[in-house]
């Protein structure tokens, strides 16, 4: 049966708050991987440089995975493929967590990003399905929350297992949560078939893949993700190595810095999304982008720092780099025409994977440890970071809706 439109509020809420929680898992997949890099470092003898590339490993399959379902996301119902390339990432966090070594764990995680990488794009087309575009910024702000509970109870609570039972216990954690989720959602989820009335010819699918990459305002919305990403995925992945190499501080102290940012941006979300609709979304996001570019800075040339003040800082760079995101998704969902969103976000979202293992291969390269754990580099990476953001925040005024780029460019009719 087809969904009624529109839904009342509680039932898109309800639906905005399970796909918050399917995301949840796909963060804190990508997530927990930071915090416990000190510990995989340790158990697989790797260096900060090795590890990189098992985050871009995850980011690269993502990427192209996102790429591929540009051909046919728009093709099959939504509710029904949510629910299978769920599934299939279940299975991935299963496979990392029996990983005997480094190299099964790669091909894991890149078996997850085969997998992750679709989710976000999937969610972003129902959104654009259900919600109006004059609310897609608090619609956004919502699931754009799973950041901040995988912050909150996610990394926390991983970090927490791993230090007690071993790296893996997250990854068993994801699997039974993961299951518990998609049977709520095989439940809540509506059925999603309006876009299928509009299904392009198979024969035209790569063609119009293709044509994606040609519409000018949508190459300039993909380079807008890819240069965002790319600017956080320089310091992230980098950030507990740093923290416990450089600061002196226990892997197990980097769960209350995670749990201190988390609980900050689980109230910013929201607020961030809910401004962005009011104020504009070009406006806000430049507003944020401004606060990450002292963020980054802050965060890749700490001084030595006891744990209190640590906690108390990074919820400032956990804000800002969120706060730029919220802004930046609801922008790409009015993109593109209504008729491919689907291909579009899916796209979108393969680029800014790319830009996630660009970041992390990149900011890998230029990270040296010495023989008594110490990173040195880092600080690099904030500038670069930094001057990244800057130029973002130049481009994103040349990323318009595909309603105004219309109206710019329809023929202007002659009077009666």
């Amino acid at each position: 049966m087809t969904t009624t439109f529109p839904l009342t509020d509680t039932r898109e809420r309800v639906i905005l708050w399970l796909l918050a929680l399917i995301q949840f898992t796909v963060i804190m997949d990508f997530m927990v991987m930071m915090p416990l890099s000190p510990q995989l470092m340790r158990s697989f003898d790797i260096s900060a440089a090795q590890f990189s590339g098992a985050v871009s490993a995850y980011a690269w399959c993502a990427g192209l995975s996102g790429l591929l379902a540009a051909t046919y996301i728009d093709r099959f119902e939504r509710k029904r493929l949510l629910l299978t390339v769920f599934m299939l990432f279940n299975l991935s966090n299963l496979a990392c967590a029996l990983a005997p070594s480094f190299h099964v764990l790669v091909l894991s995680r890149a078996f997850a990003g085969l997998t992750g990488g679709v989710l976000g794009a999937i969610g972003l087309a129902i959104i654009g399905d259900l919600v109006p575009p004059q609310r897609r910024g608090a619609a956004t702000g919502i699931v754009m929350t799973s950041f901040s509970m995988a912050a909150i109870a996610g990394v926390p609570l991983g970090v927490g297992l791993a230090a007690r039972f071993g790296w893996q216990s997250p990854f068993y954690l994801l699997v039974g949560f993961s299951l518990a989720i998609w049977l709520l959602a095989a439940f809540v989820l509506p059925v999603l078939t309006a876009h299928l009335a509009q299904r392009t010819p198979l024969s035209s699918v790569l063609p119009d893949l293709i044509g994606l990459f040609r519409v000018p305002g949508h190459l300039r919305a993909f380079l807008l993700s890819f240069v965002t990403i790319l600017s956080g995925m320089l310091v992230i992945p980098f950030i507990s190595p740093v923290l416990v190499g450089n600061l002196g501080l226990q892997p197990a102290d980097i769960t209350w810095i995670y749990l201190a940012g988390g609980c900050a941006t689980f109230f910013t979300s929201r607020r961030i999304g809910a401004w962005a609709d009011r104020a504009g979304k070009v406006r806000v996001f430049r507003a944020m982008a401004v606060a990450s570019v002292a963020a980054i800075l802050g965060i890749t040339h700490l001084p030595q720092l006891p744990l209190l003040a640590m906690v108390a800082l990074f919820p400032f760079f956990m804000v800002a780099m969120s706060g730029r995101t919220v802004p930046m998704q609801a922008l790409m969902t009015t993109v593109p025409d209504p008729r491919v969103r689907g291909a579009f976000l899916s796209a979108n979202a393969a680029v800014q994977q790319i830009g996630t293992g660009l970041g992390a291969l990149l900011g890998g390269l230029w990270l040296h440890t010495d023989t008594a754990g110490h990173i040195s580099g880092y600080g690099i990476n904030g500038w670069v970071g930094a001057a990244i953001t800057l130029f973002s925040w130049w481009w994103v005024g040349r990323v318009q809706p595909a309603a105004t780029v219309a109206a710019a460019t329809a023929p202007l009719k002659s009077p009666a």
